[in-house]
């Protein structure tokens, strides 16, 4: 814990100056990560002739899909590594390496497609190492009942937008109009800049994070370190062994084939996990009821972020083959639309804050399941301002202007600002409180199963007619939303006092 009465307390805008290490690494580790989002189905769809790798939406859909979600889940076993094994300072320090590694090896130039597939696995498992552990030593900077905690949350997540909005600029400036791997390169440099000032300035984290949990005793130390060593490298083993086939030809395995046996895994994960809670373990009849709550406002998450975050696939799908991207005759990137999200955010931000304790002064803010709800009902009506434009481009073939690209981002802004900032305040409140640290990463894989099924989403591309397919998300969501909207009142009920 950082010592209040150190002169390190209160130089970063009156918190910790170890917050400002967190910030910049969360920060590039951001940088890293969207600007991979930003150029990934782009190039793995772009033609051969270009630099691409002449995919299909068909096939380069579901691997996006595949890539983004397992990112999110490997949040799952990357917190237990460090709670049992490494401490979350270690954890960050691994994962930016692994990251790194990832996107200097996507950045190489090679005819075969395993330094990109090799690339795409080690940037999964650092984030899953780095993204929910740098989230844990902030926390650690403050005592437990310290009131600058959500101030302090709050100015590291300005750093996640900060990195997500700068990525797509630079990166899709790169990457689209200079060389593919050349914007994959600079996501790589960004990690590595977050890695150096970590290293540098990490005196001013203190103890936070150092160490993980004491083990009970040190046989039970000794047998966690063996069977973690024992499992890891099976897995490992496992993984080579399979790639060794397929590479070979003894064992033919098609990406769509690996992402396919990936969403029957995420699948399989949640029936196990929520069988477990329900029907295993004893509750009290209140956590029950919590639990039961926790469960709806899990299927709306995944459901929401389903549609949302096809704004690194079929929104930058239309935005590169659909969307003006001149204006006062200059030529800009496509993937420069990924970056009107974070825009929108800095910009409505503090407008939501105001507008929920206005309205809580009031006794009228929304409950979660209503917020959820809003949030369902506007990314889907994102979705349905592309549906007449879409029509046009598909009857024509002429592009269509930008302001219909960026009216769709901000009404998906407004929705993300409805739902994701009390998803994690739902979790805390609702879950028990020996199962709180689990709680927090089934928010995680909410995230992770709606990544997927947008990826799939995104393969329809080419095989839908586009309006059609907007049309199809748009009524999805929208009645998702409408649906939850009718469960708000019994919901109400479950809810702690």
């Amino acid at each position: 814990m950082a010592d209040p009465e150190s002169p390190y307390d209160r130089s970063f805008f009156g918190h910790p100056r170890g917050l400002s290490t967190l910030f910049f690494t969360e920060m590039w580790e951001r940088f890293s990560y969207y600007g991979i989002r930003a150029l990934l189905l782009l190039y793995m769809t772009a033609d051969v002739s270009s630099g691409g790798l002449g995919m299909s939406a068909a096939i380069g859909g579901p691997i996006y899909g595949l890539f983004t979600s397992m990112a999110y889940m490997m949040a799952l076993p990357g917190g237990w590594i460090a709670d049992r094994l490494i401490g979350q300072r270690r954890a960050v320090l691994y994962g930016g390496l692994l990251i790194a590694a990832g996107n200097f090896s996507i950045a190489i130039p090679a005819t075969s497609l395993t330094a990109f597939y090799l690339g795409l696995a080690l940037i999964v498992c650092g984030t899953g190492l780095l993204k929910g552990n740098v989230s844990v030593i902030v926390g650690k900077l403050y005592k437990e009942h310290d009131n600058r905690r959500d101030a302090g949350f709050s100015i590291f997540y300005m750093g996640i937008n900060l990195g997500a909005f700068a990525a797509p600029l630079i990166c899709g400036k790169l990457g689209q109009q200079i060389n593919w791997h050349l914007g994959f390169a600079a996501a790589g440099v960004g990690m590595l800049l977050g890695l150096t000032q970590y290293v540098l300035s990490g005196t001013y984290l203190g103890e936070a994070g150092k160490h993980p949990v004491p083990a009970e005793s040190p046989d039970a130390a000794d047998r966690l370190r063996r069977n973690s060593l024992l499992v890891g490298g099976g897995l490992i083993l496992l993984v080579a062994l399979f790639a060794g086939l397929s590479y070979s030809g003894a064992l033919p395995i098609t990406a769509v084939q690996v992402a396919d046996a990936g969403g029957v895994f995420l699948l399989l994960l949640v029936v196990v996990f929520f069988g477990w809670l329900y029907f295993v373990a004893e509750w009290t009849p209140a956590e029950r009821k919590r639990l039961y709550l926790i469960g709806v406002l899990f299927v709306a998450s995944a459901l929401f972020w389903s549609v949302f975050e096809q704004a690194g696939s079929t929104l930058n799908l239309f935005a590169d083959r659909n969307t003006h991207n001149v204006l006062f005759g200059w030529e800009y990137p496509s993937s420069w639309f990924q970056s009107l999200n974070s825009l929108f955010i800095f910009a409505l931000a503090p407008v939501f804050a105001w507008l929920w304790v206005k309205l809580a002064n009031a006794g009228k803010e929304p409950s979660y399941g209503a917020k959820f709800a809003i949030g369902l009902i506007f990314v889907g009506l994102g979705f349905a301002v592309l549906i007449a434009p879409a029509g046009t481009t598909t009857a024509t073939g002429a592009r269509v202007s930008l302001l219909w690209l960026t009216t769709t981002y901000l009404i998906h802004t407004i929705g993300e600002l409805s739902l994701s900032p009390v998803g994690l305040s739902a979790m805390t409140k609702l879950a028990p409180a020996r199962i709180a640290g689990l709680m927090m990463g089934v928010w995680f894989l909410a995230t992770s199963v709606g990544n997927y099924m947008g990826g799939r989403v995104a393969g329809l591309y080419e095989s839908w007619p586009l309006p059609n397919l907007f049309l199809a998300v748009a009524v999805f969501a929208v009645v998702a939303g409408l649906i939850l909207f009718a469960f708000v009142k019994p919901m109400k009920r479950l809810l702690p006092d």
